[in-house]
């Protein structure tokens, strides 16, 4: 695997990935579709198959949190900082946590008049306001990768096998075994989470993992540890109705740190890692689109929106699984499309002002941070 990684560091992207990365944000907008369309069921009371449906669904997609964040990782540790990355993305938020408003505004959907200083501080200051807990939690940890990076450059592979061990140990693993609700965990929606599974990527990156040789293990890995974390989960629930005890831990499997989480997330990754798709127009496509899934996410994640997209798409008048089935794919399809074309068209409006900013003062700036990172 380490061979195989270096020979892919030669290469500007990779189709495979570029296509997990898809389907990454793909799952993100499954879930927001799930949970914010009141689709999931109460899992202390009564469940019928629609809801066993939801369910299944969710399961399927709750890696994608952890799944993205590997591919970033993977990518990152050898990439290194680079403030410009870092200055495009906070712009990139704000064109959408400032821009959507206005839309709204335009079209008469939301009032300038009822505006709190909460809501405006929350498109200003999308990132310190935690407007969008990933930017915030992954911008944190994009602020520490050089840190991050030399360590594990740094460090002998069994020293970085026991720091990864111990991180997990106190983050996850014990968590995933106690059946209380540790102060420490915050469910893997911080940075620190974020930084333990850059050093997973890190890893993977630079020494690989024995367990996994070829795309069916990986997939059937990750299947197999979705089956755990739906099982746990029905286990947990019948327990609860029978003695009224463990209610705060029947959903605990799907927190992003949780170990199964993070297991099933590394065998898709791997699964899709061994998918070597050949080169041509199908690659071509999934290497154009990827680079505007991050805006999906912003786009239909705005606080102002958030819970009205899924309205707008009738979640929840599905009466049958198949039904709900189509219905949320159909919708997540809908919504990746519009999200992706949007943010095409905001990189071309970047790309047009960062032409006009070339040699100033600000571009300058950013050039000299990048080479005193890099040491030059």
């Amino acid at each position: 695997m380490a061979e195989q990684a270096a020979n892919v560091h030669k290469k500007e992207r990779m189709a495979n990935m570029e296509l997990l990365r898809i389907l990454a944000m793909m799952m993100v907008v499954m879930l927001h579709f799930l949970s914010k369309g009141k689709l999931l069921p109460d899992l202390t009371g009564s469940v019928d198959a629609m809801g066993y449906t939801s369910q299944f669904l969710e399961t399927l997609s709750i890696v994608a949190v952890n799944v993205y964040m590997l591919i970033s990782g993977y990518f990152l540790v050898e990439s290194g900082f680079r403030c410009a990355r870092l200055v495009q993305l906070i712009l990139q938020t704000l064109f959408y946590s400032i821009g959507i408003p206005l839309c709204l505004m335009a079209v008469g959907l939301l009032s300038p008049s009822g505006l709190t200083i909460h809501q405006i501080l929350e498109y200003v200051f999308p990132t310190q306001m935690i407007h969008y807990w990933f930017v915030t939690a992954y911008v944190l940890m994009y602020l520490f990768s050089p840190l991050l990076g030399t360590a594990v450059k740094a460090m002998g592979k069994r020293q970085l096998q026991i720091t990864i061990g111990l991180l997990l140990l106190v983050l996850s693993v014990s968590k995933s075994l106690l059946p209380v609700r540790l102060e420490l965990d915050s469910l893997g929606y911080d940075c620190v989470w974020f930084m333990c599974v850059y050093l997973v990527a890190a890893y993977i990156r630079l020494y690989g993992l024995r367990l996994y040789t070829n795309a069916f293990r990986g997939f059937g890995l990750y299947l197999l540890s979705c089956a755990a974390i739906l099982g746990i989960t029905l286990v947990v629930r019948l327990l609860y109705l029978k003695t009224g005890q463990l209610e705060n831990f029947i959903s605990a499997t799907y927190g992003y740190n949780h170990i199964l989480n993070l297991f099933a997330a590394i065998s898709l990754f791997y699964g899709f890692y061994y998918c070597k798709l050949p080169k041509g127009r199908l690659s071509k496509l999934i290497c154009g689109i990827a680079p505007y899934t991050f805006g999906v996410y912003l786009l239909h994640e705005h606080v102002e929106v958030r819970f009205l997209w899924p309205e707008w798409m009738a979640a929840g008048t599905a009466v049958t699984p198949v039904a709900l089935v189509m219905q949320a794919v159909g919708c997540v399809c809908i919504v990746f499309a519009i999200g992706t074309a949007v943010d095409a068209l905001r990189a071309l409006l970047f790309r047009g002002v960062g032409h006009l900013l070339k040699g100033t003062f600000p571009d300058r700036l950013i050039k000299k941070v990048d080479s005193v990172m890099r040491n030059e």
